[in-house]
């Protein structure tokens, strides 16, 4: 027996989404992840830079570390939650958030939000990403 996989819901007669999916119904029997708030430091908890971008790969890493230490693979991935302290600077930057992205989580698109924020608790964190997996028994 295969084991079931996500399920992606987009309503009929809206647009297509880019980026992301309206919706993600995980299989039956699947163990519900929920990892903690991400930011772009390493192990020792120090920032991998000062900058947007590897900031945002390297908590995408954070987030695809924790999914298969759990035993789950990207595409388990259900929902993603992305916090930034400026949407201006993922505006400007988003051609590259959307390569480093694809590299950490290739074209699996869970459903995603973006919220805006005044502070981070890790001083110097520009981006915090958390998530929801559902990793299969």
């Amino acid at each position: 027996m295969t084991p079931q996989t996500t399920e992606f819901i987009e309503p009929s007669g809206w647009a297509r989404p880019r980026g992301y999916s309206n919706g993600v119904l995980a299989p039956a029997g699947a163990r519900m992840l929920f990892v903690a708030g991400q930011v772009g430091w390493k192990s020792d908890q120090t920032l991998v830079s000062p900058d947007f971008v590897p900031q945002f790969g390297q908590a995408l890493s954070n987030i695809l570390e924790v999914v298969e230490t759990a035993g789950g693979k990207p595409s388990d991935i259900c929902n993603l939650t992305i916090f930034v302290a400026d949407k201006a600077v993922y505006e400007e930057h988003v051609r590259d958030v959307g390569a480093v992205y694809r590299e950490v989580l290739g074209k699996h698109f869970p459903a995603m939000a973006l919220i805006e924020v005044t502070d981070f608790l890790a001083e110097g964190a520009l981006v915090e990403i958390q998530a929801i997996a559902a990793v299969s028994s």
